[in-house]
């Protein structure tokens, strides 16, 4: 249900499109009777918007010649996180709003904004990239993300204070070529001064900043979503897990991501192998074998996805993740046998 200060808002905007509208027209385009139409230009007189009243057969309201809104005096933080709200939602599938509503607002609140900020959130539009709906939230300072968006908008180089991991803090200077949001946390790929190679950096870890003067040129088909997705599969974690799993891609990826899993595809079981556990007979509709690549620091999360994927697998390393899923069989058989 629209709310009558929604309406009022909306009256406002048909009124800032400029001419003379009718008390007809006007109620046609806002949905509610020509008593009602009149009630809420009184609630824009009450706020010192200057509408006017043209009286006789062709009359109705308008405003005020020469009258424009204010700049609308939002902090970064609130445009950020209000501009956001509209798009992003929408890229990542969430949109309970018509696309066209969604753009539309989103268009309406950019068009107020006073210019700098307003192009730094261009910009931070224009170099992101969303994956999935978002987990566990990390969030970066506004500042830091806004200012990466610009420079990789403007292709300028940054000096940024950078806290690895291992708490271990650095300054070194990248060349941004895109961000990432995924999965509740920020992350922006760069080509990285003190290694020399595209990197992908965490944004809450960036404690500053500053864009450099020079520029440079962004690779020819660089994506940086894949970047970042290939890059924390293959990251550095305590356990190294190798499986192969027969069934198909679209399976397999409903239950291990991309930023999971590295999944490379088999075809046939290796000549001599026993890949395919005993009794269970994998037809040949049923898919391939994929080879399956984790890195977790934690094992216990592993088994029961496997239990759920309802496919035939093997387990190559490490030999705990065995252990483990024996221990999980086990616990189910008795849990199944409790009721007997």
């Amino acid at each position: 249900m629209v709310r009558p200060t929604a309406r009022v808002l909306a009256l406002l905007e048909i009124l800032q499109s400029g001419g003379l509208r009718t008390v007809a027209e006007l109620a046609a385009r806002l949905g509610v009777d020509e008593r009602t139409v009149r009630r809420y230009v009184d609630h824009l007189i009450d706020l010192d918007v200057p509408v006017e009243s043209v009286r006789g057969r062709y009359g109705g309201y308008r405003l005020a010649p020469g009258y424009r809104m204010p700049p609308l005096m939002l902090t970064d933080e609130e445009a950020l996180a209000t501009l956001l709200g509209l798009v992003a939602h929408r890229r990542a599938g969430l949109a309970t709003t018509s696309v066209l509503a969604a753009d539309t607002a989103a268009a309406k609140l950019r068009r107020v904004l006073p210019r700098a900020l307003g192009r730094r959130l261009d910009a931070l539009l224009e170099t992101t990239e969303f994956t999935a709906p978002a987990g566990a939230v990390a969030t970066p300072e506004t500042r830091v993300l806004l200012t990466l968006a610009e420079a990789a908008w403007d292709r300028h180089p940054v000096a940024v204070s950078y806290t690895t991991r291992d708490g271990r803090r650095s300054e070194r200077t990248v060349q941004p070529y895109g961000l990432v949001a995924h999965s509740g946390r920020w992350y922006v790929t760069a080509a990285d001064s003190a290694s020399g190679e595209v990197r992908t950096f965490r944004l809450d870890r960036i404690a500053a900043a500053h864009v450099l003067p020079g520029s440079f040129d962004l690779p020819d088909g660089f994506d940086a979503a894949a970047h970042v997705l290939t890059g924390l599969a293959q990251a550095p974690y305590r356990h190294d897990v190798s499986l192969r799993i027969h069934g198909t891609l679209e399976r397999i990826r409903s239950v291990l991501p991309e930023g999971i899993a590295i999944v490379e595809e088999l075809g046939t079981a290796p000549a001599g192998d026993s890949a395919r556990p005993a009794g269970q007979d994998a037809p040949a509709s049923a898919g391939g074998w994929f080879r399956v690549r984790i890195r977790a620091e934690r094992l216990e999360w592993i088994p029961p996805i496997l239990a759920g994927l309802g496919c035939p697998f093997v387990i190559e390393r490490p030999a705990e993740l065995r252990r483990l899923v024996r221990d999980l069989a086990q616990r189910l058989v008795n849990y199944a046998a409790a009721g007997e």
